[in-house]
């Protein structure tokens, strides 16, 4: 007999899995047990309802029994991409199921004409034809055991069935339902008196917990996921089973919990709180040839409600683009210099450096105020003469990029920090340049909307304020949406705004040609229009270049100097060309949303009517068109950005660098907003009843905070 299964056993030595088996789900990052239970089903599939194919509507998600027909493989447009078309049939009819990448090498290869399948998966409507796309086909063998069964059907890979996954899953469950792990046992006791070693138990969550949100017990619920009982089919399908919600909402609670504990941490920090002094801030408002916002106010006096407090300020402001989120950290600034302290700006390029220095001597020069900038290109005479004025505090706010953060930067009594565009900074960056003042204030800045649903989760330790509100007299931004085929006239439009004295920039996808995407690129794309508009100075911008050459092409083009601008998404933030009011973006199928309209953002800065062309490459698919349809309907980032997510999910929304997004195996978070919701005021309620989570009943969670995110987690708790 072997030894007992643990959660942290290696899944080779599962009966019947081996090396071999154990190298494949290796790979697909299955080394233990506990990873192997967590392995949770894609999809089910109700035996029960099995259906023909004369029978199918669109939307329908179906099982049924057919026969192969053949398998075609056919060349995606000018690509060297390829179309898979596994056509089946039964004695009703025959479909065809599409699959526009391979899901493992020689997986087309199973199927022979006349081999008999199980196909699983939902019916879809194209051009006038029901089909599947990406089904799962699975060989067909009579299994009278599970012919009335829901079953679970797992991301299959080469070599490894769902059949297999299901048998090992189960034989674990079995396994471990008697062990101490799960059953929580009491310790047990040596001759000597002495505790042998406990097993930690599986459920970690407190039973407060769990009773107050009428969560099952973990493996209870795993146990259940992996075999659903047939009476719950569509809660099961739809994620919405109790077992479902205690595995979400635990994965959404070690988020929170981090993040209610960094908060925690923040309110523990001592910092000077400022007196509410608005006599500098006033001065702005009343020099100002407009009103501030409704929505400006609002951040404003939340800023200054914060900077009262004697812990240091974390706030986030976000706000579309064009929404006044610079003055409100202008006047921020004036509330340190009417405290006494100095304020520094941190933003990405040094481009950006130079428009926020100019705006901030045009505002607040006037009111008494010394304005000092640093960056990577200035003469070493300068940063020097500016090191020494910072130190003696002769330098109310400076404005810099990395720059700020060298070790030869050293401030007089510096009390906000404020980071624009933060995004593009790392947490160490942020870090650093906190670390330059004693516990200063802390404003970041984006002008990327974040739906409400991911601010709550990747900014939870932060305060939000959202300036969703436009100054008055902006005209909106003319979106069209045309197909390459309207190329002439594109190009005649942006002539005819050239005559007008305008400028315009020319977004393309790639730098430059690839084998794989037959996509126009960046480099080719900039000599035919040279060509094409020989009368006029066209530059190329890109992200393969040096910094000091992106920062000559955009000064000539800010400068006027340059008429068209081709480039890549390096444009995407924060560049203030008031002239250019026409943007035209190429292959707009390969941009996601959010960053489509931060594109767009780039125009209708000035006063002059703008204008956003969409240009979709040939044969697009609907999910693109629908995409660009958004751009048209609305210029709402907010409205866009909600769209974006729920089209991407957040791991590609937000990109890889956010830590916590891409990490959940189950929880969705547009699908289980009000579960996040719950797991996030669990996460705080517990750390207000315990804030260094001491008490019996946290100390497994201060374990897996401290396992899941080393002792930084814990510092923040105490």
């Amino acid at each position: 007999m072997g030894m007992p299964l643990k959660l942290d056993t290696q899944v080779q030595f599962i009966k019947g899995v081996g090396p071999k088996l154990g190298d494949i789900l290796h790979k697909k990052g299955i080394d233990t047990v506990q990873d192997l239970l967590e392995w949770y089903p894609r999809a089910y599939e109700d035996r029960r309802a099995a259906r023909n194919i004369a029978s199918l509507k669109p939307d329908d998600l179906v099982s049924l029994r057919a026969e192969v027909l053949g398998v075609h493989a056919f060349n995606m447009g000018k690509s060297k991409r390829k179309m898979y078309d596994v056509v089946i049939r039964d004695g009703s009819g025959k479909i065809h199921c599409k699959f526009f990448r391979i899901p493992y090498k020689g997986f087309f290869e199973r199927f022979q004409p006349g081999h008999k399948v199980r196909v699983i998966g939902k019916v879809t409507h194209f051009r006038g034809q029901i089909q599947f796309q990406h089904p799962d086909i699975q060989d067909d063998s009579v299994d009278a055991e599970n012919e009335n069964k829901i079953l679970p059907i797992y991301e299959e890979t080469e070599g490894l069935s769902t059949r297999q996954l299901s048998k090992m899953i189960n034989f674990a469950i079995n396994e471990l339902k008697e062990s101490p792990e799960v059953k929580g046992e009491p310790p047990k006791k040596n001759r000597y008196g002495g505790v042998l070693e406990q097993a930690e138990p599986f459920d970690k969550l407190p039973s407060w917990i769990i009773q107050k949100y009428e969560l099952p017990k973990r493996f209870e619920a795993i146990t259940n996921l992996h075999n659903p009982p047939v009476d719950h089919y569509q809660e099961f399908l739809d994620r919405k089973s109790p077992f479902h919600k205690r595995i979400i909402f635990e994965e959404f609670f070690w988020l929170e919990l981090l993040l209610a504990a960094k908060k925690t941490g923040f309110k523990k920090e001592q910092a000077r709180a400022f007196k509410k002094d608005f006599s500098l801030v006033k001065k702005l408002t009343a020099s100002l040839p407009f009103e501030l916002t409704g929505a400006q106010k609002r951040a404003l006096k939340e800023i200054a409600d914060d900077l009262e407090k004697p812990h240091p300020m974390h706030r986030l402001v976000q706000g579309d683009v064009g929404s006044g989120k610079t003055l409100v950290a202008l006047a921020a600034a004036l509330i340190a210099k009417s405290n006494g302290l100095q304020a520094a700006i941190m933003v990405p390029t040094e481009i950006l450096a130079e428009q926020h220095f100019r705006n901030s001597k045009l505002f607040l020069e006037p009111l008494g105020l010394t304005i000092g900038m640093l960056t990577g290109s200035q003469k070493q005479s300068e940063r020097k003469q500016t090191f020494e004025l910072l130190k003696l505090g002769a330098i109310d706010l400076i404005v810099g990029t990395h720059a700020l953060i060298q070790d030869e930067v050293e401030f007089k009594d510096l009390g906000l920090v404020i980071i624009d565009e933060q995004h593009r900074f790392g947490v160490h960056q942020r870090n650093a340049l906190k670390q330059k003042g004693i516990s200063p204030h802390f404003l970041v800045m984006t002008a990327t909307p974040i739906p409400r649903t991911l601010a709550m989760t990747v900014y939870g330790d932060l305060d939000v304020s959202v300036i969703d509100e436009l100054p008055k007299g902006r005209a909106p931004i003319q979106t069209r949406v045309v197909f390459e085929s309207k190329r002439r006239e594109v190009m005649n439009f942006v002539r005819d705004q050239l005559l007008k004295g305008r400028q315009a920039y020319i977004v393309y996808p790639l730098v430059e040609e690839s084998e794989k995407i037959d996509l126009k690129d960046a480099v080719s794309a900039f000599e035919t229009i040279q060509n094409e508009f020989k009368e006029y100075k066209v530059a190329l911008l890109h992200g393969k270049m040096k910094p000091a050459e992106k920062e000559s092409v955009m000064r000539e083009f800010r400068d006027k100097k340059t008429h068209i601008l081709v480039a890549t998404t390096v444009i995407e933030v924060g560049v203030d060309v008031p002239n250019a009011n026409i943007m035209v973006i190429e292959h707009t199928e390969r941009f996601g949303l959010s960053q489509l309209h931060q594109l767009r953002g780039r125009v209708g800065r000035g006063e002059h009517k703008s204008f956003c062309i969409l240009m979709l490459g040939h044969a697009v698919s609907e999910e693109s068109r629908a995409r660009s349809a958004i751009m048209e309907r609305t210029t709402d980032g907010f409205e866009i950005a909600e769209a974006d997510l729920e089209l991407r999910g957040p791991g590609e929304f937000m990109g890889t660098r956010q830590s916590g997004l891409t990490g959940f195996k189950m929880a969705n978070l547009v699908r289980d907003l009000q579960i996040l919701q719950e797991a996030r005021a669990a996460a705080f309620e517990t750390l207000a009843k315990d804030p260094d989570l001491r008490s019996p009943d946290h100390l497994q969670l201060r374990k897996e905070l401290l396992k899941k995110h080393g002792p930084t987690a814990l510092a923040t708790v105490g």
